[in-house]
């Protein structure tokens, strides 16, 4: 049970690793496509739209944030593939269909005494219900052959004033 808690710590980890690549890669393509300049990459194909210079990086420090961007990416992918490593090899399915097997037993096993154990409890609420029903039944009959009841505290005779 621990080592399949852990394992899938390991699994929400990887899931949080991925959603943080993600987001790197979300933000890379978000800074490249906004603070970059319009080049030339073609004789052929003329540039037809300029950006201002406060809205786009110098080329040097362009390129220096492209390398922090792919070491942080790399870095990520790594930390992700470490983690994928680190989970367990699958195990094969005959042994899955076998525990799955003896789950269903220990499941059908674990009702049938649920269920015993209910009818036992409703057998015995039954017991309990008809033992109280006798003694009200007792107990009314015993009031009405004594006549009504007076209390012992109570005085018999008027109080003097």
């Amino acid at each position: 049970m621990l080592q399949e808690l852990s394992h899938m710590d390991k699994i929400t980890q990887l899931q949080d690793e991925i959603q943080q690549l993600l987001l790197i890669m979300a933000n890379s393509i978000s800074y490249l496509t906004s603070r970059s300049n319009f080049l030339q990459v073609s004789p052929e194909i003329p540039i037809t739209k300029q950006r201002n210079p406060d809205k786009y990086d110098p080329p040097d420090v362009f390129e220096a944030n492209k390398k922090e961007l792919v070491t942080d990416l790399m870095v990520k992918a790594k930390q992700i593939e470490y983690l994928i490593n680190s989970l367990p090899e699958p195990e094969p399915e005959e042994e899955q269909a076998m525990r799955f097997q003896q789950l269903e037993e220990e499941m059908t096993l674990a009702n049938e005494e649920y269920m015993l154990a209910v009818g036992r409890a409703k057998n015995l609420h039954s017991q309990v219900a008809e033992v109280l029903q006798a003694m009200l039944v007792d107990n009314e009959a015993d009031l009405l052959q004594d006549g009504p009841f007076i209390p012992a505290t109570m005085p018999t005779t008027p109080p003097k004033s």
